[in-house]
């Protein structure tokens, strides 16, 4: 898989995650009403959303190091989005699965998961751009490695088309 459609791919699950979690605590505050909770809920949101634009600058220096410790190949590495996808965001799946089941019972819980996932969403909201960039200067891409679900991610990287693959002709 591509490395720069699985941060795509990585922000948009973040986002659906996100608002499910908020979904369900919505759905669970409304429930009861609780004028403090919502206030809480709201107050919270608005501040994972800050961070989360804030952090978004931050991120590029982890990108950086996984570009620059790629390592080279010739051919295009084994293909399977869907392992690599669930190989590397699995923290996401269970953590969105546990906070939406006990959000049931305590919307809190869904509440402060969702500003996480809001957090994560905006955090890495560029970094597919930036990835993109570098591959059209350098005329190369870079795909995920296959690796264990729990050690670091790796990069392969791939000789691409040359420059100015990615832009449309005018």
């Amino acid at each position: 898989m591509r490395f720069g459609d699985l941060l795509r791919a990585t922000v948009l699950l973040s986002a659906g995650a996100a608002t499910l979690l908020a979904v369900v605590a919505v759905i669970g505050i409304g429930q009861d009403a609780e004028a403090p909770l919502i206030a809480f809920c709201a107050i919270w949101w608005v501040l994972a959303a800050l961070t989360g634009v804030a952090l978004g600058g931050r991120a590029e220096a982890a990108i950086q190091r996984l570009l620059a410790g790629a390592r080279s190949q010739t051919s295009l590495p084994e293909l399977q989005p869907g392992r690599t996808l669930l190989n590397r965001l699995w923290p996401l799946l269970i953590s969105t699965i546990g906070a939406g089941v006990l959000g049931v019972w305590a919307p809190q819980v869904a509440a402060i998961a969702a500003g996480f996932a809001i957090v994560w969403a905006l955090a890495w909201r560029r970094q597919e751009q930036a990835v993109a960039a570098v591959e059209e200067r350098d005329g190369v891409r870079f795909y995920v490695d296959r690796t264990s679900p729990l050690s670091p991610m790796r990069l392969v990287r791939t000789p691409g088309f040359g420059g100015r693959f990615l832009q449309t002709p005018s």
